[in-house]
């Protein structure tokens, strides 16, 4: 069994290293002398084992699970607590996908949101890009990268979390086709909703537009009964926190000076 810690959450997961990405290695947890630091345990997870009976029958021992999820003829079982599941054998595509939705379950109800996005931290401070897929969210990060020396945290999948002290965005091991995850956090300044154009202009988004822009990019947990009131919920305060702004851009230096300029109050 190997630890990981994401957004500051210990999970324990009964699979071989090699059966998973390796953007997992960079979540790895070492147990310090006290074992205090692991004892909340948020699901397990382990291989199904199929004993065959012949050629053409086997069965299943998987104790008691209430949940049952498939993914590419992949089955997960789980529990009704969502603390312990049971995956078949399968490839690293879909345990990402399985242990995603798990950790999910368990975040959402701990005020942090999973937003489909790309995450940058500059000057201490953290920038949220939004948008439809294809629109260039990890484009917009890797010209911060160049132009600002930006350091890009994620590409593709981040978690937001309300905190005492404001939002915090959290890098994850899920990052789809990005090259880019990193095991850090940053309090987050703003977030950015692109729009591809062939000039450059931004501005400040109010009201339903607001909600309308970044709630597009929200993954739901509809598996869970209350899972959109807790995802709504975490959002109203977000929305009410942050600013949010419509970025219409070409991928380019001055669309990261525009940016600069609103968020930071400076070119």
């Amino acid at each position: 069994m190997s630890i990981y810690s994401i957004a500051s959450q210990h999970i324990n997961i009964e699979l071989d290293a090699g059966d998973l990405d390796e953007s997992w290695g960079k979540f790895f947890a070492i147990p310090n002398d006290s074992q205090n630091e692991f004892e909340q345990v948020l699901f397990k997870c382990s291989t199904i084992l199929i004993e065959n009976i012949n050629r053409d029958f086997g069965y299943i021992r998987v104790g008691s699970c209430g949940n049952v999820f498939m993914s590419y003829e992949k089955t997960m079982l789980v529990n009704d607590s969502y603390s312990l599941a049971y995956i078949q054998k399968a490839n690293k595509k879909i345990y990402n996908t399985f242990l995603n939705l798990l950790f999910y379950t368990h975040v959402i109800q701990k005020q942090i949101l999973q937003l489909h996005c790309s995450i940058i931290e500059f000057m201490g401070k953290g920038v949220i890009f939004l948008g439809a897929s294809g629109v260039g969210k990890t484009t917009q990060a890797e010209c911060w990268a160049k132009y600002q020396g930006a350091m890009i945290i994620n590409g593709d999948i981040g978690l937001v979390q309300k905190t005492d002290q404001g939002f915090v965005a959290w890098g994850t091991p899920w990052h789809g086709s990005s090259p880019y995850c990193e095991n850090t956090s940053v309090p987050v300044k703003a977030l950015v909703v692109l729009k591809q154009a062939p000039e450059n202009s931004i501005r400040e988004l109010t009201g339903f537009e607001k909600v309308t822009a970044v709630s597009n990019s929200v993954f739901y947990p509809q598996w869970l009964e209350n899972g959109m009131e807790l995802c709504l919920e975490t959002l109203d305060h977000l929305l009410s926190a942050l600013p949010v702004y419509e970025l219409s851009c070409r991928p380019d230096e001055e669309a990261v000076q525009l940016t600069e300029e609103a968020v930071f109050g400076r070119g």
